[in-house]
């Protein structure tokens, strides 16, 4: 009956511009801004390679998560899938990992698009800080609406983000000379094995609308359709602007966290930088649109499965929208708002907790698609090749890797608890 009333709840309002815009925007964040100059400085012009690469371990990993969605559309996502194939208890956990991995990796979303704007304007923290919050409040607020309006939002701002990023690779194209390719390996192989691993957080966000497909229109079509035409453009853009990134050799030298800064402003001047603060915006304002719609929904499915707590589930209602998990994200936004102003942690300490919990939840969802997909071909190796990438790369995250953990240990706390007082009663 509690499968029944999730879905019966949410109304099938995104067309397949609108899915491709969603997938789109919840895959390409702020690594576009960061990660090729980074993935450059440490591999040199073979990053190349590793980009390659990975763009095409890419798209088995989107057409399983297309596939799952396709099958089985639901608002709990990969957790959902996880539930069918294992069982409650692995799936509330996939759930949680989701969860609590949002409410920390979308503040410094906001911060990091704050930050480039900050920049140009010489602002200080306060400024900063007061922008990365209007940004996920604005969010906050459009996913109050509902997905129809979201989704319309959504389209318009990836649209803009993929002309910019076009005209980013246009503009350096006269620049380009093959000298920079040279020498093609200065660091080894094993340099280019790393920065592949560090490019991973560049494709991390197919799992996110899996969430949100059950207000797919036609899911069983459209699903693939969206992973399909949102992978090959996230590919082409990644590659676009890490190889001219390379070929004209806009990094090194402490201006690999600004690579594509240093990429524009090559044509465009001083008036780069304000197209890549703009873009920056962009994209904060597209991934953050993207995770806060699917978290608040995953709340309200692990709070109908009594795994959350009960206020996670409450809907809006006229807008019949998960108000309760907006308020959960909203609230916890503020604490870690709070920490990273306070300097407490820094943002590169904290955003390896979110990949954890990232991870984590493809490789739930992996193992799930390997049982819930044996009797389609392609899906069962799509599924097989992407367990095998994120059990392989998962040792990488060090100490971090304890994160999701923790989040089951709180689970197992949690049960107790609830059977205490079950047995009291």
């Amino acid at each position: 009956m509690k499968q029944a009333s999730v879905h019966s709840v949410f109304q099938e309002t995104l067309s397949l511009p609108q899915i491709v815009a969603l997938y789109i925007g919840a895959v390409v964040g702020s690594g576009i801004l960061l990660i090729p100059g980074l993935a450059a400085e440490m591999a040199g012009p073979a990053s190349i390679v590793a980009w390659a690469v990975m763009s095409v371990l890419v798209v088995p990993m989107a057409i399983t998560m297309g596939l799952l969605s396709a099958r089985h559309p639901h608002s709990g996502g990969v957790s959902h899938f996880v539930r069918l194939a294992f069982g409650d208890r692995f799936g509330n956990a996939v759930g949680w990992f989701f969860l609590l991995a949002v409410p920390i990796g979308g503040p410094i979303l906001a911060v990091t698009g704050a930050k480039y704007v900050a920049i140009l304007l010489n602002w200080g923290d306060v400024q900063t800080y007061a922008v990365a919050a209007l940004i996920f409040f604005v969010v906050l607020g459009m996913n109050v609406f509902g997905l129809q309006l979201a989704g319309k939002v959504q389209t318009i701002v990836v649209s803009l983000i993929i002309a910019i990023l076009l005209l980013a690779i246009c503009t350096a194209i006269p620049h380009y000379d093959p000298v920079h390719l040279t020498p093609f390996l200065p660091h080894g192989w094993y340099s280019v094995m790393q920065s592949a691993a560090l490019l991973f957080w560049c494709f991390i966000g197919w799992e996110a609308v899996t969430h949100l497909s059950q207000e797919f229109v036609d899911p069983q079509k459209n699903a693939i359709r969206g992973v399909l035409w949102s992978a090959g453009a996230v590919a082409l853009l990644y590659f676009g602007v890490a190889f001219l990134t390379v070929g004209t050799h806009s990094y090194g030298n402490q201006l690999s966290a600004a690579s594509l800064s240093v990429m524009v402003g090559l044509s465009l001047g001083p008036v780069g930088g304000w197209i890549v603060a703009v873009t920056a915006l962009f994209i904060c304002i597209a991934s953050a649109n993207a995770y806060v719609s699917a978290a608040s929904r995953i709340a309200y499915a692990l709070a109908q499965e009594g795994i959350a707590p009960k206020w996670f589930g409450i809907l809006h209602p006229k807008y019949r929208t998960p108000v309760g998990g907006l308020a959960f994200i909203a609230l916890a936004f503020a604490i870690v708002f709070y920490v990273l102003a306070s300097g407490m942690i820094s943002f590169s300490q904290l955003i390896q907790l979110p990949n954890a919990t990232f991870f984590a939840t493809y490789i739930g969802g992996c193992c799930a698609a390997v049982r819930l997909l044996r009797d389609s071909r392609l899906g069962k190796l799509c599924a097989w090749i992407s367990l095998v990438v994120s059990l392989g790369l998962y040792p990488f995250l060090g100490w971090s890797g304890l994160y999701p953990v923790a989040i089951l240990l709180f689970l197992r706390v949690w049960e107790w608890s609830k059977q205490r007082k079950r047995s009291k009663g």
